[in-house]
């Protein structure tokens, strides 16, 4: 579709400037100054062009200017096989020649199979994206599973568009509440490990930090030993190093787990505290530079009141890092590492203040490329019993919440007596499982704060993951059954596909390639989100509506399986963007 509003474009660019000079004027309008929209009403027309932004340039009302338009259009015979114009006030709306159009749509499907909708708008740039981030004294919850679909859709969709994308995670793995989770093991852990409790190793070490909570409640002096066990960290303390390599390894042996299942992956992994001496480093070059200052407490902060921000304490008066000071080292390496041209950190909006002001100090710094920095900021996911709250061992863990959802699907399959036509009922209740997660998380649009409901996400009916991965084993089922139909005998002749059911479909499946580049610009995966479940809505209708393996003729039943089968590689190729895994048969 969008090859075709470019030529349409062109022709009504064409036509304007050919009025302009009838009328006395050298104005030349550029084919970019057009503005394409949908109409409300398909009766309108498949297209509209708004003439209220050339009314004042030519010296024409809107609505004179569009029949002035059209007149010239027929006049120079720019109307052709790619359909027909019409007035509608203040518009030119434009009803395209469905046969062309369908013929034209389709086969670049069909033959494109899976580049179709990969708009390359974003070819030869290099963008890495930062998700995920986890500490290691807690196994992954329902909040980081918004972001970890959240950057592995983004990565998807700006790699669909043509960017070089490397996915990058900071692991925390360094800190007060590594150090609070360590001293809970230590003094009540007896030598336990993950594989004598039976426990995934990341909830074991979870476990200790909620252990360690009560134990602040219960003993005053808590807190102030977990320090010092954080300044014997930094001092090299040899016994302290090893319970910290032991219960890091722990977590993220579990938090790669977790990754690997929902279908998240990362190009190379960052952790903090083989970053944090390099942002202290860079923070002391910048003190001796006079960037920053030092307060007469010895710590050190950067004012940035001129630049509408605050001051900001960048190293504590005992010169240990703050989270600030080790993201200005990651980001640095991280640069050094593989030259970006723009670096995304999907990162919470409680963070917005954090990178405005992490994203100055480099600049301060003199990295220029510090202004091609983007954070993604997106809003808190909860559950609807409430906030959660990990210290209080109140979180729901990723992998419980998946385990919940994977049983009420496979129930869902044992009712319906789907068991032996899944096959592996216990993978695909799986896949369902991951599919309604990622669906419900991404379907809202990232900067809105969002309730997660298990059940809700789950319906087969309605705009939901397993909707669309019901859609997509139906379209499959079919296209297994077509051997011996009329269709296995017919013809792919486009110019039958003119049924309301089928040029809506066909239209829809048309605005793919912009969606895709739409959301990549917004960044933005709720935008694919939509669009497969509007193109779902279609094809149930055409489905509906239109007979398929048994059509009136042969060739409408091949060209009918045809649209069907564009509609499949569409939703295949949409459902991996946004991390739904596809399902052949439920």
């Amino acid at each position: 579709m969008q090859d075709i509003k470019e030529i349409w474009k062109q022709k009504i660019a064409a036509a304007l400037t050919e009025i302009a000079r009838q009328n006395g004027s050298v104005e030349t309008i550029q084919k970019h100054q057009v503005v394409v929209e949908i109409p409300p009403k398909p009766e309108l027309g498949d297209l509209g062009i708004p003439m209220f932004p050339f009314a004042k340039i030519l010296r024409k009302g809107p609505p004179q200017l569009a029949q002035a338009v059209v007149a010239q259009l027929m006049a120079s015979g720019a109307t052709n096989v790619w359909g027909s114009v019409k007035a509608e006030g203040p518009y030119v709306n434009i009803h395209l020649e469905k046969s062309a159009v369908a013929g034209q749509i389709l086969k670049s499907i069909l033959d494109h199979a899976d580049t179709y909708g990969r708009p390359q708008s974003l070819n030869d740039s290099k963008i890495m994206v930062e998700f995920s981030s986890p500490n290691t004294n807690k196994p992954l919850h329902l909040g980081h599973l918004r972001n970890d679909v959240l950057g592995e859709s983004i990565s998807r969709i700006l790699a669909a568009c043509g960017a070089q994308v490397r996915k990058v995670c900071i692991i925390n793995d360094r800190g007060i509440h590594i150090c609070k989770s360590m001293l809970a093991y230590k003094e009540y852990g007896q030598g336990k490990t993950p594989e004598s409790e039976g426990v995934k190793s990341d909830r074991f070490v979870g476990d200790w930090y909620v252990r360690f909570h009560k134990m602040s409640q219960e003993d005053p002096t808590a807190e102030e030993r977990a320090q010092d066990l954080l300044r014997k960290w930094e001092q090299g303390d040899p016994e302290t190093v090893a319970l910290w390599k032991q219960m890091n390894q722990w977590a993220v042996e579990g938090i790669k787990k977790t990754y690997e299942r929902t279908g998240v992956s990362f190009d190379q992994y960052y952790f903090e505290s083989q970053t944090y001496l390099k942002g202290k480093e860079e923070v002391l070059k910048g003190l001796e530079q006079g960037l920053f200052y030092r307060e007469e407490d010895g710590s050190v902060w950067v004012d940035l009141t001129s630049e509408g921000l605050d001051k900001k304490v960048l190293l504590r008066k005992d010169g240990t890092s703050l989270y600030i000071t080790q993201d200005i080292g990651t980001a640095i390496f991280r640069h050094h590492d593989w030259p970006f041209q723009r670096l995304v950190y999907v990162v919470g909006s409680e963070q917005q203040y954090h990178f405005k002001v992490l994203f100055k100090v480099l600049e301060k710094l003199g990295y220029d490329w510090a202004k091609n920095l983007y954070h993604l900021s997106y809003g808190m996911v909860n559950l609807p019993e409430g906030k959660m709250k990990s210290r209080e061992g109140t979180v729901v863990d990723a992998d419980d919440l998946i385990d919940s959802l994977k049983e009420m699907a496979l129930q869902e399959i044992r009712e319906k007596n789907r068991e032996e036509a899944v096959g592996d009922g216990e993978a695909v209740a799986e896949k369902i499982a991951v599919g309604a997660l990622h669906y419900y998380l991404l379907q809202v649009s990232p900067t809105k704060d969002m309730l997660f409901n298990p059940k809700e996400s789950l319906s087969f009916n309605g705009n939901t993951g397993p909707y669309l991965q019901y859609m997509g084993a139906r379209i499959s089922s079919m296209l297994r059954k077509k051997a011996g139909s009329l269709a296995e005998a017919g013809q792919f002749r486009p110019e039958l596909l003119t049924g309301e059911a089928e040029w809506a479909l066909i239209k829809t499946l048309a605005t793919y390639p912009e969606t895709v580049e739409l959301a990549a610009s917004q960044m933005d995966p709720s935008v694919i989100a939509a669009y497969l479940y509007e193109l779902s809505k279609a094809f149930s209708r055409f489905y509906h509506d239109c007979p398929i393996l048994n059509a009136e003729t042969a060739d409408l039943a091949a060209s009918r399986l045809a649209l069907s089968q564009a509609v499949l590689q569409v939703l295949r190729s949409a459902m991996t963007l946004v991390c739904i895994p596809f399902l052949d048969v439920m």
